[in-house]
């Protein structure tokens, strides 16, 4: 047996849930992403960052399959870990796991099991940003147009999206305060949505940290493929079973590829935008920006690459705020979609078709522009005609193929 110094804070994982909405036939913590379950990659996480007393709070009946997580995935720090039976509703087995807190705690964290693939470095974020009378949560800013819809489904305006924030987990509070909190809660029969949201009902102030992509919920079977994409895992591994029941299956964190294609027609505003390049005198592409059908090709190979779905999704008509960006915009976020998610982008190459702009003399300055766009990742684009054929040969508009690498951080072990 290893002994370790007894830490301050603990790190509550909430894995009770019976997982109905995903439909897997398993409580959903015990559900196989890939050779491993939602459980298991969770821990990875916890057990990833500093150290502290980690509490997984258990579907009751279940308590041996998380026993045997928990030893999976602790190592050395296997005295810090401890399972505990859920209750019948969250709320009940978070305070199941503050009843089992070391008396040496000060700072608690609360996790749910199903943001699986959670960085460790969030959990160590939030606990640094707790204070003695302050809980800490990590949140993204929401980036979809939000309607406010009655009850005959009419759109009645829209939400003010600026003060709104999507919360993730762990959220982290000082003991005492949160203690007091779920008593108050517990004895008052209310159900909170959170733990933040209880722990600012008994008066006490929240404030939000970054958050990352890869801290998403595992929900659905939509969520489970995504999380099974972000993995790199080959061939399907059984969604219905627990883990004495998962079929193994090898991870890859291998350099995977993607491809993208866009066209756009001529008939925009203005001077043409194409390779992150302004072409005065060309005629510009039509677009929900400025038409840069290089780019948005560059943009739908990476997102492709890494999983993380396609250009229209992120960056399309719903978002605005990209209405007339240029290619520095779309192909940062990008370069930010994928280092959240734990992807470093190898290179790209791209080609367009058309018989105008006559590319050749500023081939260098364009694949400068994206390179330095994407961080400093190597950019190779070429131009082609088409011999008069199709609508990029009878100038109607340009059609654009681009192939990217991406490489799996070995941050996390999988």
């Amino acid at each position: 047996m290893t002994l370790l110094p007894v830490p301050h804070t603990a790190i509550i994982v909430v894995a009770a849930g019976s997982g109905t909405r995903l439909d897997a036939g398993a409580p959903k913590a015990l559900v196989g992403i890939d050779a491993h379950s939602i459980l298991r990659h969770a821990l990875d996480g916890v057990f990833a960052a500093a150290p502290a007393q980690v509490i997984v709070v258990a579907p009751a009946g279940h308590e041996g399959d998380a026993e045997a997580e928990l030893d999976a995935a602790a190592g050395d720090r296997r005295d810090l870990g401890r399972v505990v039976a859920g209750g019948a509703t969250r709320q009940q087995s978070v305070a199941a796991g503050l009843a089992a807190l070391w008396g040496d705690v000060t700072t608690v964290l609360v996790h749910d099991a199903a943001r699986a693939l959670m960085p460790s470095a969030q959990i160590d974020a939030v606990a640094a940003a707790v204070t003695a009378d302050t809980g800490v949560i990590p949140a993204l800013p929401v980036v979809d147009t939000l309607k406010r819809v009655d009850a005959d489904d009419t759109v009645v305006g829209p939400v003010d999206r600026s003060e709104l924030a999507a919360a993730q987990t762990p959220q982290g509070f000082p003991r005492v305060l949160l203690e007091e909190a779920y008593a108050a809660a517990l004895a008052s029969g209310v159900e909170y949505t959170d733990d933040a949201a209880l722990f600012a009902a008994s008066g006490h102030r929240v404030i939000r940290v970054d958050g990352s992509a890869r801290a998403f919920k595992i929900t659905t079977p939509d969520d489970l493929e995504r999380a099974r994409h972000l993995l790199g895992a080959s061939g399907t591994s059984s969604a219905t079973s627990a883990p004495t029941g998962i079929r193994p299956v090898t991870p890859i964190r291998m350099p995977r590829i993607g491809i993208g294609t866009d066209v756009h027609a001529f008939g925009g505003e203005g001077d043409l935008w194409l390779a992150g390049l302004e072409w005065p005198g060309e005629q510009a592409l039509s677009g929900h920006s400025d038409g840069d059908a290089v780019a948005h090709a560059i943009v739908d190979a990476l997102l492709g690459a890494a999983g993380l779905g396609d250009i229209g999704e992120h960056f399309g008509t719903a978002h605005p705020e990209y209405a007339g960006a240029h290619a520095e915009v779309f192909l940062g976020r990008t370069r930010e979609l994928l280092a959240e998610a734990g992807f470093s982008i190898g290179n790209v190459s791209v080609q367009f078709q058309g018989n105008r702009p006559r590319f050749s003399a500023r081939r260098g300055e364009a694949e400068a522009v994206l390179s330095g766009a994407l961080d400093g990742a190597p950019v190779s684009v070429t131009a082609t005609t088409t011999d008069g054929l199709g609508f990029p040969g009878r100038g109607e508009g340009i059609a654009v193929t681009a192939v990217a690498l991406v490489v799996p951080d070995d941050s996390r072990t999988v």
